[in-house]
């Protein structure tokens, strides 16, 4: 096999997919070393960057280096003027990027062959009919569920809508997660339970206790920082895991709400949940369920009755200090309902909507 010094791959990666990977892979087994150019432009909604930041974190480790250039020049594959200011763009790129001469092009696409033309260069066609991953970045933004595990995995991470619910003890917070899951499936059925693994972990302790004296207590449980970093670690694990499976995330608490219940069991000076805290994925809104007006429900797990108000509190000003986005979902049930559903239902079709300019191509698989 013929191993290229230098090959190049460019493309739009909106959104980076798997038929973007097996192209990337492909070329990087036939390259000494492989550059893979994202050219975006502004009218398109999710950044250059991004998708950089994507690609570069799916082949981290290779011999592949990820490259950002902004294009807003016009696409028209019949203009030798139009075909000259793309070349002089992806020169530059590589270019300031150490990279003089191209040896191989690697492309599914038709235009790749002229395009390695100009740089001198030879064109490797890698599956043009699609057989082998039969997606496109225009199936992906028509449907992003329906390809969402076409989607490379850190993509899918950033893209996925994120709804956290937070709250004091005993305020619907679990009540209104699960009302909201239940209607979402319909849409969403591969959408994944995020439940507060606290609550399992505190089992799971108690348990441990109990084994070694069946006379303990709940309130003879010690916490320590240590306990607080598995819980906001695993809390952070388990949101991700949801998010690889489906473009909604809708979660019954995160590592913010541990760092908070960390404060009220051990005290301000403990930090064991700091580092997955750091580690907190985006955010799209946080719902903080309002302690007035619901009754307190003791179910033999629950300690905090008379600071509820005092918690509640805690999540407004720490979510404020971090410059998040929150609502506190009060009033009945159905209220609640009609608050949560009412903002979640804009997130979604304000981040499921790609946009395009006028002169982007659609591209159309075989036997579509």
């Amino acid at each position: 096999m013929t191993l290229y010094p230098q090959g190049v791959i460019i493309g739009k990666f909106y959104p980076p997919h798997a038929g973007h990977r097996h192209l990337i892979t492909t070329a990087a087994a036939q390259s000494q070393k492989l550059a893979v150019v994202v050219l975006g432009n502004r009218f398109e909604n999710i950044t250059v960057a991004d998708r950089v930041r994507w690609l570069a974190a799916e082949f981290d480790e290779t011999n592949v280096t990820v490259i950002g250039m902004p294009n807003d020049c016009p696409e028209d594959y019949h203009s030798a003027a139009i075909w000259k200011a793309h070349d002089e763009a992806l020169r530059l790129a590589l270019k300031v990027s150490g990279i003089t001469k191209v040896d191989a092009v690697f492309s599914s696409e038709e235009y790749g062959a002229e395009l390695a033309a100009h740089f001198g260069a030879v064109h490797v066609m890698v599956d043009h009919a699609r057989t082998a991953y039969p997606v496109s970045g225009t199936l992906c933004r028509d449907d992003l569920t329906a390809a969402w595990r076409n989607i490379i995995k850190p993509a899918r991470q950033d893209l996925a809508v994120r709804v956290i619910l937070v709250g004091a003890e005993s305020t619907g917070t679990s009540t209104l997660t699960t009302a909201l899951m239940e209607h979402y499936r319909g849409r969403y059925p591969e959408l994944v339970d995020v439940p507060e693994y606290g609550r399992q972990y505190t089992y799971d302790k108690f348990a441990a206790a109990r084994a070694e004296n069946p006379d303990a207590v709940l309130s003879d449980l010690v916490w320590t920082s240590e306990d607080f970093s598995i819980i906001g670690e695993r809390q952070n694990e388990m949101e991700n895991e949801a998010a690889a499976r489906c473009p909604l995330v809708i979660a019954d608490t995160d590592s913010l709400a541990t760092s908070l219940f960390e404060r009220l069991y051990i005290g301000e000076g403990s930090y064991g949940s700091y580092l997955a805290l750091t580690q907190l994925p985006h955010r799209d809104i946080y719902l903080i369920t309002d302690d007035d007006g619901v009754d307190f429900e003791d179910d033999g797990w629950r300690e905090a009755e008379h600071r509820r108000a005092e918690m509640t509190e805690w999540f407004k000003e720490e979510l404020t200090r971090a410059g998040h986005s929150w609502i506190l979902v009060t009033g009945d049930q159905e209220r609640r309902m009609a608050t949560a559903t009412e903002i979640i239902d804009l997130i979604i079709a304000q981040r499921t909507r790609f946009t395009s300019p006028p002169w982007a191509t659609r591209t159309v698989l075989a036997g579509a």
